[in-house]
């Protein structure tokens, strides 16, 4: 009799003999800079200190006692759930004043909340693509955007990263009357920057639809937080000419909370709002969540301090990686340490965490096989002899 799950068992089997099986920690504390890591030895179980430089919160806007104050009032006047789709009975005032907000703080005349940024660029982009369209997509583009292709049944094409003259050569190449560009804004593993400038003038030469997905920089990149294109208007570009059609973001990084959303023009969130079936088809977020990062975003906007705290972080880790042999530049947070073999990089980042260091140790399929990395993510309070001390512990277990 065959073994149903015998499949199974070989590729957890060769996942393991190459460095590729993936399992969970466990942290008993609040996601900030410094965490309780659960350890097990000897059969005693026991919490540790870590520092973390491993976290999305790149605010540290998680553990904000105004937003931990918000979520919790929230809950408490609106409740713990939300008890239906935002089409049935889960539409609160709580959900229109993010969506306002998002849409404010993005300059855009509408938003549209999802549960998570997976299910918005799943979404965003099944709905708007279908079997008779064309979809520019970067190569390195995070796996939401990759599934939300597939997903609409579009005909994907792959330009090289970043790579505008690529992505020109095959616009050319591949005339259409339906196509969307999507791109990161801030790529989640190398931590490089969008060209937004040529994406969008690419875009409305070929008459695509643009979508960049701000993830990792709503908060993050522009003098204020304000994204990409506040980064580019930072450099000189005017704004009207460098707005994509669609940017989409989340709530779970930089602001702490949960969710996902896409801010556009009215027409093109109304039309989400009747296509995009992982909203249609999904129970609303929670009130608590939804006031956590309401609050945040309003802090984001009034302390645009937290914002310089964090690039300037940048700066004091990547100069102390230098000074210790291993040269490193970012304009983001995420800060890619790349070491190539799968279990030289699962070495490195055990060793550092036996030194008190969180960094995990990003593999294939998540990067190309043999560019196996150690991705470090600051926060805005980490202090600079952390981050000097972090680059002295790296640098030795890279050694």
């Amino acid at each position: 009799m065959n073994n149903p799950i015998a499949h199974i068992d070989a590729e957890l089997t060769r996942l393991k003999e190459a460095s590729l099986y993936r399992s969970m920690k466990t942290l008993n504390s609040e996601q900030g800079t410094t965490v309780m890591l659960e350890k097990e030895k000897e059969s005693t179980v026991s919490d540790v200190p870590r520092l973390l430089l491993s976290s999305n919160s790149y605010l540290n806007m998680a553990t904000e006692m105004r937003v931990k104050q918000a979520a919790a009032a929230a809950a408490l006047k609106w409740g713990a759930g939300s008890g239906g789709s935002r089409l049935t009975t889960g539409n609160f005032g709580l959900h229109r004043q993010l969506e306002k907000a998002l849409a404010k703080f993005k300059g855009r005349e509408a938003a549209l909340l999802f549960n998570t940024g997976y299910t918005a660029n799943v979404g965003i982009i099944s709905a708007l693509m279908d079997e008779s369209s064309l979809i520019f997509s970067d190569e390195y583009n995070h796996a939401s955007i990759i599934d939300g292709c597939r997903l609409s049944r579009a005909k994907i094409i792959v330009y090289r990263h970043n790579d505008m003259a690529s992505l020109e050569e095959k616009l050319k190449a591949n005339p259409t009357e339906k196509g969307l560009i999507v791109s990161d804004a801030v790529f989640s593993m190398d931590g490089d920057i969008v060209n937004l400038p040529e994406l969008v003038a690419l875009g409305r030469k070929y008459g695509c639809l643009t979508m960049i997905d701000e993830a990792h920089a709503t908060g993050v990149i522009g003098s204020k937080g304000h994204g990409t294109e506040e980064y580019f208007i930072d450099k000189g570009y005017k704004k009207e000419d460098i707005m994509p059609d669609i940017l989409m973001g989340t709530l779970s990084k930089a602001l702490g909370a949960e969710g996902g959303f896409a801010a556009a023009s009215q027409n093109i969130i109304d039309y989400l709002v009747n296509k995009a079936r992982s909203f249609i088809f999904s129970t609303s977020q929670a009130p608590a969540t939804l006031a956590a990062a309401l609050e945040a975003l309003n802090i984001v906007e009034a302390e645009p301090q937290h914002v310089v705290s964090l690039q300037h972080n940048v700066e004091v880790f990547c100069n102390a990686l230098t000074e210790n042999g291993v040269p490193t530049k970012s304009e983001t947070p995420i800060i890619p340490i790349v070491i190539g073999d799968e279990a030289k990089a699962m070495q490195v980042a055990a060793a550092v965490e036996e030194a008190g260091i969180m960094v995990p140790a990003i593999r294939y399929p998540t990067v190309a096989k043999g560019t196996a990395r150690l991705r470090v993510a600051l926060m805005a309070d980490h202090t600079e002899e952390e981050l000097t001390r972090a680059a002295m512990v790296i640098a030795e277990a890279m050694k």
